[in-house]
């Protein structure tokens, strides 16, 4: 499926720290309509229980678009450590690492990981929300 560019995989993003995950994946679609398929869930957005997990694959879905159609070379990643830490995406331009939280829902709070931001302070961490994510996905900013 990753050769009929269906489906994409992003890798875990690791620098050798004893508690990051190394070997783990996440699978994402580059169509959500496929994914509905899959699941057989075609409902509206405000009823749906998947809805993070939808938006999710939106915005790296088309980030991974946008970067490549801009022909911008970009690493990409999640981060998750064996306590439970996560950070939705991680992207490395020119060696600049920001991490980025999807949240569907703008009102609730999104911050980086303490363990993150002590392992790698130099990184720079962003919230993208309905309200914000047009220039995340398309460059423009509003």
């Amino acid at each position: 499926m990753e050769k009929s560019f269906i489906i994409f995989r992003l890798g875990t993003f690791s620098r050798n720290l004893r508690n990051e995950l190394k070997k783990s994946r996440k699978i994402y679609f580059y169509d959500n309509s496929i994914r509905n398929a899959v699941l057989s869930n075609f409902q509206i957005a405000e009823t749906r229980a998947d809805i993070g997990a939808l938006w999710e694959n939106y915005l790296i879905s088309e980030r991974k678009k946008y970067n490549h159609y801009q022909r911008r070379f970009a690493n990409h990643w999640f981060w998750r450590t064996r306590t439970g830490q996560e950070l939705d995406y991680l992207e490395e331009i020119n060696g600049k690492l920001t991490a980025f939280e999807f949240k569907w829902n703008s009102k609730k709070k999104a911050k980086a990981s303490k363990a993150f931001t002590n392992y790698y302070p130099e990184s720079e961490f962003k919230v993208i929300t309905p309200e914000n994510y047009i220039s995340f996905v398309s460059g423009i900013e509003l």
